[in-house]
């Protein structure tokens, strides 16, 4: 109660104990019993609690493996019952757990004896989800003793609180949803007291919650991929080539940002990113952690997630000590980056000079080993515009919201203002200008002109008198914007200047933007108040500066990135020639490292099987639709042709695919085989031994607290419960199980 929860009056029996017993000591017996006469209550039960050394730990629960014996009365009965507890601590089982885990080898047991307290309903509750790792609440009860929910694999009723809303509850009416709650505030209450993640056994005894029995969750880091962000910037399958390339350049640039903001670190660029069904997902738990580095709520990633669930304990991103620990390196990062714009101008012609240093006709007489080293400084050309292309976003941001709050302050919508108004600088970034000027062009050639060009295409243009300014315009625009593609970020992409007749068919089909002005209204009418003006106006230049900068890094990134192609394309050819390959376009589908081996190599391993594995898989992933958020680094299983899908309660994360084996008690135990997945009733501590050989469990009852979730989650295997008819699955059936959303999908025999 010190700590304002209610917790049963209890003894210990310590761990010397527990020595002396295995040493053999012929007084122990008669000393314990003298010793709980003097403070066992008369008529009092009890219920007699393990407590090993090993057990309850951050790594290792041990939950289920040792002894609870309740409702134990009187001198004797607390003697046997203790001597229980200590046997079960050398039993076999508990040797087979402690070898699987490679836990300590050396058990201690201390006993805790507390007071029973008479149950109106128990259960268990967790302060973050152990499957998944989301900040959310997790309860389970059960009416009347606890024994049923633990022990048993009784079904439980069930709740999830996310952030003071509930998302997951019964769907009858519950007259006692008030205790739930309290449930709920104590829990959170529990584990920000901790500092950790807990679960909790609980018993409501018609009045006062009881707090049982606290542990740290163990096996809860789990990473989380969200593609939230990653679909918008690259959308589409991913070739081998262009992840291997793609994502270490990229997200090591971002590790440079990072840096320049919380110092040395080892987030490792690979790690940012990973890779599902060709698809690419962000790594949200290491994004998480750079969030505490920078002094922020973990949690607050979620909201990156797509999780936007609204609730009144909902995290904010209010800085916290270790954020104000950081001030000094995020003001350095402000002040070099108010000076960035400088920095810009003077790389701009820089690396565009040495953009161009790589010409395409270069690539004919270099080696494959040059060609190499050629694509190895290119890379670090672009990860340094990578860089560029990062934070002078960020900076036009930056400066688009101080704008909109000076303007706020004034009284005026930031939609309202013309921020790009006068700007023909932009033009030369912007391709729509240019073909609207071709089309223009196009329309006043004659007749007969237009004709030939129709029917002759990009050639026939090519005819036109090399003075013919839409002859010599269309030229122009394939050399300045010929870089461009479907998509920036994928260099396997055939840019327009590989299909000029594409080019072509947007010049003579362009069509101008409907309607006329949109009502905006430049700064120098704003009526912004005299000593407002200065401010405004010095920050709404360095906008409309920013937005020219972020166009120019942009259209330079694109075209630097763009040379990978040309490069790539030249050694593919190569490869080609000397039968490495079937064909150019091969090459990307290998990755980088896999390209250097075969050029390092005299004899080549025959790549060609692989190619044509990764071609067939991508044409298989090109219509399979993945859940926007994954957990954990198991690529959800494509959707196939089903004969049916059981629901339950996930409770250890995975997927796993296999025969099912029905065991519906100890005499079938011999027909489960290696990797069967392992359909059962329910379970106890007696079947443990099964759990070692399964590759995934489904139980018809059971909750969080079960003995097959405890013992699934121990041995890293998936599992979901609470399945009914899962024990009519007919045996042998192929069927997946998913850890995640707590499904069984089984799959129809093929004939």
């Amino acid at each position: 109660m010190k700590s304002g929860f209610q917790t049963p009056t209890a003894l210990v029996c310590p761990w010397e104990a527990h020595e002396q017993y295995l040493e053999g000591r012929e007084d122990l017996i008669a000393a314990l019993k003298a010793e709980l006469s003097r403070h066992l209550k008369p008529g009092m039960a009890y219920a007699v609690r393990s407590s090993a050394n090993v057990e309850d730990s951050s790594d290792h629960s041990f939950a289920g493996q040792f002894k609870s014996i309740l409702n134990v009365r009187g001198v004797n009965q607390m003697v046997e019952a203790i001597r229980s507890v200590w046997a079960g601590a050398q039993s076999a089982d508990v040797k087979a757990y402690v070898k699987r885990k490679d836990a300590a080898t050396s058990v201690r047991m201390a006993i805790i004896i507390q007071e029973m307290v008479e149950p109106v309903m128990s259960g268990v509750s967790f302060s973050k989800n152990p499957v998944t790792g989301l900040d959310e609440i997790v309860v389970e009860a059960v009416a009347g003793s606890g024994e049923a929910l633990v022990q048993q694999g009784v079904t439980p009723r069930r709740w999830i609180n996310k952030w003071g809303k509930w998302i997951v509850r019964p769907d009858e009416e519950q007259s006692d949803l008030a205790v739930i709650e309290q449930v709920v505030r104590q829990t959170k209450a529990i584990a920000e007291m901790h500092g950790r993640p807990v679960d909790l056994e609980w018993v409501y005894d018609g009045d006062t919650v009881h707090w049982l029995q606290m542990r740290a969750i163990t096996s809860l880091d789990v990473d989380v991929y969200s593609n939230r962000i990653s679909r918008e910037v690259f959308p589409g399958l991913i070739k081998p080539l262009v992840w291997s390339i793609n994502v270490p350049l990229v997200n090591g640039a971002w590790v440079r940002v990072f840096t320049e903001l919380i110092g040395p670190n080892d987030i490792d660029p690979q790690r940012l990113a990973k890779s599902f069904c060709y698809r690419a997902y962000f790594n949200m738990g290491t994004i998480g952690r750079i969030f505490e580095m920078l002094g922020l709520p973990r949690e607050s990633l979620e909201l990156l997630m797509g999780l936007d669930l609204e609730g009144p304990d909902k995290p904010s991103l209010k800085p916290t000590n270790r954020t104000y620990s950081l001030l000094p390196r995020l003001l350095r990062f402000a002040v070099d980056k108010l000076c960035f714009g400088g920095r810009i101008d003077k790389f701009l012609p820089t690396m565009e000079a040495r953009y161009r240093a790589f010409a395409a006709d270069q690539t004919v007489s270099l080696s494959e080993e040059e060609l190499l080293e050629a694509l190895d400084q290119l890379y670090d050309l672009t990860q340094e515009t990578a860089y560029y292309n990062i934070v002078t976003p960020l900076l036009m941001q930056a400066y688009n919201q101080l704008l909109r709050r000076r303007l706020d302050g004034a009284g005026i919508e930031f939609e309202s203002l013309d921020l790009t108004g006068d700007m023909d600088e932009l033009q030369a970034f912007d391709p729509n200008a240019h073909l609207a000027a071709l089309n223009l062009q196009y329309n006043r050639l004659d007749e007969r002109t237009r004709a030939t060009i129709q029917s002759g295409g990009y050639q026939a243009c090519l005819q036109l008198p090399p003075t013919n300014r839409f002859r010599q315009g269309v030229e122009q625009f394939v050399e300045q914007f010929g870089h461009l593609s479907d998509s920036g970020n994928d260099f396997s992409s055939v840019p327009w200047r590989e299909d000029p007749e594409l080019v072509l068919q947007m010049i003579m089909s362009y069509a101008p933007p409907r309607g006329g002005s949109d009502g905006k209204r430049s700064f120098d009418v704003l009526t912004i108040p005299p000593l407002q003006r200065p401010l405004t106006r010095w920050t709404y230049r360095r906008a409309r500066r920013f937005v020219l900068l972020r166009e120019a890094i942009g259209s330079l990134y694109t075209f630097g990135y763009g040379l990978f192609r040309i490069y790539f394309l030249a050694l593919g050819k190569r490869l080609a020639e000397r039968g490495v390959l079937d064909d150019r376009e091969d090459i990307f589908y290998l990755h980088h490292e896999e390209i250097v081996t075969i050029v390092d190599e005299e004899t080549p391993t025959n790549y060609r099987e692989r190619i044509a594995q990764r071609k067939h898989e991508m044409a298989q992933c090109r219509d399979v639709t993945l859940p926007s958020i994954i957990y954990g680094e198991d690529t959800p299983l494509p959707e196939s042709k089903t004969s049916g899908t059981l629901k339950g309660t996930p409770t250890s994360r995975g997927h796993y695919t296999g025969p099912v084996r029905v065991i519906q008690g100890i005499r079938d135990f011999d027909r489960l085989r290696d990797g069967d997945v392992l359909v059962i009733p329910y379970s106890d501590v007696g079947w443990t031994p099964l759990f070692a050989r399964a590759g995934a469990v489904v139980a018809e009852s059971g909750g969080l607290l079960s003995h097959s979730s405890i013992v699934a989650r121990e041995y890293g295997i998936p599992a979901v419960v609470s399945v009914p008819g899962a024990c009519q699955v007919r045996d042998g059936s192929t069927v997946t199980v998913d850890g995640y959303r707590g499904e069984l999908t089984i799959h129809e025999e093929r004939s």
